[in-house]
């Protein structure tokens, strides 16, 4: 899941007007149309992990399977960029990688804990809440303005997640779970935009991904059962690779490169794809079946998302 904006985006043209040409950045300097393509890529890696995450699921418990995966990432972010680390140990970096890690654990462990107990189709698209939540989280810590779109789309969100958690009346205990998850990757976010702007991004994600993978591991060694040793075959040992390198890893690493070289609105619609995207992947590998009342909820969700982070320019930049 993509769970951390870039702290730097370029500024986008007024509606009406064309949009300035994206400025290409040293071995990035590729057209808009490749980055655009990327996110796309993105969005459907980090939807099929979903899938991914819960078939580990029932060979891993939570905490363990979060251990490994962000220990792993952390290590490749030491190795891989060790001088930026080693050059912004400060206090201040570290302290702030470290808070915006608890809040990036807290999104994941309820994340997990919530597809334990739901379909990852449903999962995803809770997770995705996060976007309708930003501005008003923000408003609170940073007293940004609030739209008419940011309530519009909050209203829009809440009757989709109605028609996507209740059933029968009733809500799963792994929705809840996963929308108290998408609280904490929403505070997360409005955090990395308040404080962290002018901090060297490679080191915070470093103190990020060490405090969320520590963090589970002592959870994980003190209330859960290890597996047996048999349980880590070459399959799953693959699976968590791919989780902790490409879903984390390469994942953010792209998507923020990707995200300098095109108009914010368009990348997080882009992004918004990986909501989606979980649910083809649940229907198609899964068998997960689709209700008339869960395809109005999705398509109730992902309108909101899409109204949160692009206010609709794009149809007024058409038809205005």
């Amino acid at each position: 899941m993509s769970s951390s904006h870039p702290i730097d985006r370029p500024a986008e043209a007024p509606v009406g007007t064309a949009s300035p040409a994206p400025v290409l950045h040293g071995a990035g300097a590729r057209s808009p149309l490749f980055w655009k393509a990327m996110l796309v890529a993105m969005a459907l890696m980090w939807g099929f992990s979903f899938l991914v995450m819960k078939d580990v699921l029932e060979t891993l418990p939570t905490f363990l399977l979060l251990a490994c995966r962000f220990t792993t990432a952390a290590l490749i972010m030491l190795v891989t960029c060790r001088g930026s680390v080693r050059a912004h140990l400060d206090a201040r970096t570290v302290e702030t990688g470290l808070v915006l890690g608890l809040l990036m654990g807290g999104g994941y462990v309820f994340q997990t804990l919530g597809l334990t107990d739901t379909t990852a189709g449903k999962n995803a698209f809770l997770t995705g809440t996060y976007c309708i939540l930003v501005p008003f989280i923000s408003h609170v810590i940073a007293r940004e303005r609030l739209t008419r779109y940011n309530v519009g789309a909050a209203i829009l969100c809440l009757g989709g997640i109605a028609l996507v958690a209740l059933d029968n009346l009733s809500v799963q205990t792994g929705d809840l779970l996963t929308l108290v998850g998408a609280v904490f990757f929403a505070a997360q976010i409005a955090l990395v935009a308040k404080v962290g702007r002018d901090l060297d991004v490679n080191a915070i994600t470093f103190w990020m991904f060490l405090a969320v993978g520590l963090g589970c591991l002592a959870v994980s060694l003190a209330v859960e059962d290890m597996p047996p040793a048999n349980a880590w075959t070459p399959g799953l040992i693959g699976t968590l690779a791919f989780l902790a390198v490409f879903c984390t890893c390469v994942g953010l690493l792209v998507q923020n490169l990707a995200l300098a070289h095109v108009p914010s609105s368009t990348g997080s619609l882009l992004l918004s794809l990986e909501s989606p995207s979980g649910v083809l992947f649940s229907v198609l590998l899964a068998g997960e079946v689709l209700t008339g009342r869960l395809v109005a909820g999705f398509a109730l969700i992902f309108i909101s998302i899409v109204l949160s982070e692009t206010h609709f320019s794009f149809l007024r930049r058409r038809f205005g």
